[in-house]
């Protein structure tokens, strides 16, 4: 398991690049690969400088939280209901910034088909 519970799926070692996907995905996948150049380790952590870099939609905010605190995700805002759903900001191990996020009922994005 990697952080956040995602899963690894395919080592690509000779590249430094790993597949993972999130728990119950069926065919979400991320690329997620290691700085390979001098001039790209200064962005680790802040690709999206200082924003959040990747939202993470789920069907049970409550159900996703509740299990990445208690694998030891690092939440740094609070969850949140705001017009468009309920959200909650963590960082990856590197310091990037994640939305976990589970959309309003009335919003134009939650009905569409998974």
């Amino acid at each position: 398991m990697f952080h956040g519970g995602f899963k690894l799926l395919f080592p690509i070692f000779e590249t430094n690049r790993v597949v993972v996907s999130p728990p119950g995905s069926n065919g979400v996948t991320l690329l997620l690969a290691r700085a390979s150049k001098p001039e790209q380790i200064d962005f680790v952590g802040n690709q999206a400088g200082g924003r959040v870099l990747l939202f993470v939609n789920t069907d049970d905010f409550w159900r996703d939280y509740n299990r990445m605190l208690s694998e030891g995700v690092k939440f740094i805002r609070e969850p949140k209901v705001q017009d468009y759903g309920t959200v909650a900001v963590f960082e990856d191990l590197y310091g990037n910034l994640w939305d976990l996020l589970q959309l309003a009922p009335n919003h134009p994005m939650a009905s569409r088909v998974l």
